[in-house]
């Protein structure tokens, strides 16, 4: 589903417009390609889902300047007004090659590569690392949760802590992408056809006379989706009341689908709840458990045999607390026919258009990648990188966010299971072609 929230083209860093400005005035403007890809100094992700390319792909489709763009253009008293002039005609006409969102790639792999006359190019960078760069972090974040959770499901909390409406949106996006069930955020099931999920708040227990009261008046506001939180005043307790109202609601032939913890020492707690569910003839209810969850406590959670059955997972994954952002960098590779490389220290560039040839066992697991020329024939490896816009238009009817999950279920159903600790550094290997390795000399 296409996102009709557009940012426009002033999204963008000042110092693109003083760059545009100095090619047009010097009659700079071959067509040139910019390679985009994640460098991972940390070490903290041995792999990162792509995402974010549908939404950057409906804004370059409309990428267009408006008139009270280039008025405030000029009020800063910093650009020629022919310049300005051209900007009013521009439109983005280049092409990019892309991963499909939902595929998996590796530090300095090129998760897309944009070709362009140079001044659209230029301009779009930011656009472009911003886009790209919060999709591919929380996808990436909750790929790692997915897998802690092993095969539990994951709701988006986070909405409430993104920073920003438009993040919280885009990461319910990226959850649900990466394994999540459901997210809490209604627009984004709007936007995006993402299933929706939420019971009640502690606010909703206080405000009747007593615990009691208020789960009977839950269940009889919603007796196909009761799901008590048990927490506000004693756990325990919580969960006897709870048991008293689902026997209740047995013999009106409802049925009660679970509790929800929210604090406390979720181990001891959730053992002590199941008890009390169990004795009462409730094994059919499930245990919920949210506050503060990400890949780290998902598994130490699973790991003391806590009897959760699912996650409500917010604030850690919702800002990536522990790698809160991505080194993706959009870096000039050829302009004209020239090849251009960066070599500074620490941060040396590839020079040239590329393309990735993935390897795979007898068993369909991914041995190695080569980064090749993107003119290269090579009689082995699957081409990752597709052609997904030509002369500004898709090139591509957009997928769904269906096969999109798909397909990142797929991929990460094929990577070794080392490269998916959430403890350690294990590089995937990804090595030049013998020609790329030979345009860098």
């Amino acid at each position: 589903m296409t996102s009709s929230y557009l940012a426009g083209p002033l999204l963008t860093d000042l110092y693109e417009m003083t760059m545009a400005a100095g090619y047009w005035r010097h009659n700079l403007n071959d067509k040139a390609t910019f390679s985009v890809f994640v460098r991972n100094p940390d070490h903290k992700r041995n792999y990162f889902v792509a995402a974010g390319l549908a939404a950057l792909l409906a804004e370059l489709e409309a990428y267009r300047f408006r008139r009270e763009d280039i008025r405030y253009l000029q009020q800063l008293k910093l650009f020629d007004t022919n310049f300005l002039d051209a900007l009013r005609r521009l439109r983005f006409t280049g092409d990019i090659h892309a991963l499909p969102e939902g595929t998996l790639f590796f530090p300095d792999e090129p998760v897309l590569e944009i070709s362009a006359p140079l001044i659209e190019a230029q301009l779009i960078e930011t656009l472009v690392l911003n886009t790209i760069g919060i999709a591919t972090l929380i996808a990436t974040k909750a790929a790692r949760s997915v897998h802690a959770a092993a095969g539990r499901p994951l709701v988006d909390f986070a909405l409430r802590r993104t920073h920003g409406s438009e993040a919280g949106d885009q990461v319910a996006r990226s959850t649900y992408i990466a394994g999540f069930s459901s997210t809490s955020n209604v627009r984004a099931g709007q936007r995006f056809g993402i299933p929706v999920a939420g019971t009640m708040a502690h606010a909703f227990v206080t405000a009747f006379p007593s615990e009691l009261d208020a789960f009977r008046a839950y269940a009889a506001t919603f007796p196909q989706h009761t799901i008590f939180l048990i927490d506000t005043y004693d756990t325990l307790a919580g969960a006897r009341n709870a048991a008293t109202v689902a026997l209740e609601m047995r013999a009106r032939d409802q049925r009660a689908l679970g509790v929800r913890l929210d604090s406390g020492d979720m181990i001891a707690l959730s053992r002590g709840v199941r008890r009390i569910l169990d004795e009462a003839g409730l094994t059919e209810m499930k245990l919920y458990a949210s506050s503060s969850f990400d890949e780290f406590k998902i598994t130490e959670i699973i790991q003391s045999g806590a009897p959760i059955d699912a996650f409500g997972v917010g604030t850690k994954v919702g800002v990536s607390a522990d790698a809160p952002y991505l080194d993706i960098v959009y870096k000039l590779v050829q302009l004209g026919k020239r090849p251009i490389r960066k070599l500074s220290s620490n941060k040396v560039t590839l020079a040239g258009r590329k393309q990735i040839f993935r390897h795979d066992d007898p068993h369909g697991v991914f041995q190695e990648d080569i980064l090749a020329c993107r003119e290269e024939k090579r009689a082995a490896g699957e081409p990752l990188l597709e052609p997904v816009m030509r002369n500004g238009q898709r090139h591509t009817p957009e997928a769904s966010l269906v096969d999109i999950r798909k397909r990142f279920a797929k991929q990460f159903g094929c990577l070794d299971p080392r490269y998916k600790t959430i403890d350690s550094h294990i590089a995937y290997p990804v090595r030049l072609s013998a020609r790329l390795k030979a345009l860098q000399k």
